[in-house]
């Protein structure tokens, strides 16, 4: 895979020059350009789309076998160039080392695998027979009928910056594996290695205008696909501000939508947590510092301790933040890369301080590491926040955890439940079956018991401003599909 420094849209099986000249791509670790990305318009962006229906019809009656084995042949390129796509990825999106080479090309080669078994499932639904009386529209009979799903059209995917190639797969592969084809516009912030999928796709035998990539350094873009009457599906992943915006456009054609958007994880820490559960709780609110910097919308930010356990929690806390070294993300030691850019480091770095002014304790961090260069905020631990405050009730998406003290379940559950969000949720508690009873009282659309492992075939997906809908497994492959009746007389 030759190295570019200088991007095309990728439009029905070709590299086109941008209509509105480049952008840069900035490593966040070293500030330096990565590559130069392509401006789309929106005449671009349409014709991106004009590409995807043209393309459709084909692929939607290209044999589900066909479709599989296209979508394997993508995973098993995947593999084959990780070599080149994860530095690629590592130096646009400031990942480490670990981050990049285990969960960034392997699990997006692992959803491109998953639902190559996808497009063969049952698409078709029987049901029995009933008999219906005779009536001014028809004969009466016994009639039979079937559900059947169905393609739903022209899918736009628009994704997030902290997994590009991962979120973008999750999006793509059942949007394919159904019969869909895509128009993709990743986050401007690392959009290179999306659109290195491009020519990926067409050597592993995806048609041309089945999958299109198109880019941009602002919203323009993203908001001319969102509005095309030709788009039938808008798959978003990003923030719920963005997440409105497009639910009003989407709303304009009657658009279907998947969005997941923010969250604002809380764990609880039940007292009745042993010396395991509690020291298994410290290392999964952990990984909100540990894990990507903290960019991830599942993040345990929260870290809701009962006040018996609080103290101790938070000691433990401050340890396992003190024990992470913050620094540049290809030195295979880094645990804590930098942020995606200057302005979510700046955003970040506000919210801490206007914690401070709050009243909540600095227990650890809260200073910009002495590192030469790059948007790096070192393992922030909040204490004595109150559920009130910005900090507690706002998506930082970065490496602060603000710790919370509560007296019982009922406050737990009332904190727990007491922000916009509900998309991911954990508790920590000796007896498992209490934990699975307060899971059910949690406004949440996932929740972890003593763990912060993920199962993939669950349906993701969140409450309240969380999010629209459910992906994952056999859930996803059923989001980007139409649900079609066909009755006939028996």
């Amino acid at each position: 895979m030759p190295v570019k420094t200088h991007y095309g849209h990728w439009i029905g099986g070709r590299w086109r020059a941008p209509a509105n000249g480049h952008y840069p791509v900035i490593n966040p670790a070293t500030e330096e350009t990565v590559g130069q990305a392509p401006e789309a318009d929106g005449a671009q962006v349409g014709r991106a789309v004009t590409a995807a229906r043209a393309a459709y019809e084909d692929w939607a009656r290209t044999d589900p076998r066909e479709r599989a084995a296209v979508l394997d042949r993508i995973a098993d390129l995947l593999v084959e160039h990780g070599k080149d796509l994860v530095p690629l990825l590592q130096a646009e999106t400031g990942a480490t080392l670990h981050v990049a080479s285990t969960l960034q090309v392997p699990t997006a080669a692992d959803r491109f695998r998953r639902y190559a078994r996808g497009a063969v499932e049952p698409d078709t639904v029987p049901l029995a027979p009933q008999p219906v009386k005779a009536s001014p529209l028809a004969p009466g009979g016994l009639i039979g009928a079937a559900a059947v799903r169905r393609p739903v059209g022209v899918v736009g995917c628009i994704t997030s910056y902290n997994f590009p190639i991962v979120n973008l797969a999750g999006k793509v592969a059942p949007a394919l594996a159904m019969g869909n084809t895509v128009v993709a516009k990743p986050a401007p912030q690392d959009p290179l290695g999306c659109l290195e999928l491009g020519p990926l796709l067409q050597v592993a035998g995806l048609p041309d205008g089945v999958f299109n990539v198109v880019t941009g350094s602002g919203a323009a873009a993203g908001e001319a696909l969102v509005a095309h009457p030709d788009v039938d599906m808008i798959s978003f992943t990003g923030s719920t501000a963005v997440g409105r915006r497009i639910a009003r456009s989407a709303g304009d054609t009657m658009k279907r939508t998947l969005m997941e958007l923010g969250g604002k994880g809380a764990a609880i820490v039940l007292e009745d947590a042993d010396e395991r559960v509690a020291t298994s709780a410290i290392r999964a609110v952990g990984t909100t510092w540990s894990f990507h910097s903290g960019q991830i919308c599942t993040a345990p930010t929260r870290a809701l301790v009962h006040r018996s356990l609080y103290e101790k929690v938070v000691a433990g806390l401050r340890q396992y933040a003190g024990a992470l070294t913050v620094g540049d993300p290809v030195d295979n030691s880094t645990v804590v890369g930098p942020l995606i850019s200057a302005a979510q480091r700046d955003r970040v770095e506000e919210y801490i301080a206007g914690a401070v002014r709050q009243g909540a304790r600095l227990v650890v961090g809260g200073t910009r590491p002495a590192l030469p260069t790059g948007f790096f905020v070192a393992p922030t631990l909040l204490a004595d926040v109150a559920p009130e405050m910005t900090v507690a009730q706002e998506e930082l998406f970065g490496p602060v955890v603000v710790a919370i003290p509560f007296d019982d379940e009922d406050e737990a559950v009332r904190i727990a439940n007491g922000t916009p969000y509900g998309l991911y949720d954990y508790v920590f508690s000796a007896d498992a079956g209490r934990a699975w009873g307060l899971a059910a009282r949690l406004r949440s659309g996932n929740v972890g018991i003593n763990t912060v492992q993920r199962h993939p075939e669950t349906p993701f997906g969140g409450f309240k401003e969380s999010g629209v809908g459910r992906d994952g497994g056999s859930f996803g492959l059923h989001a980007y599909s139409e649900l079609q009746s066909v009755v006939w007389p028996s």
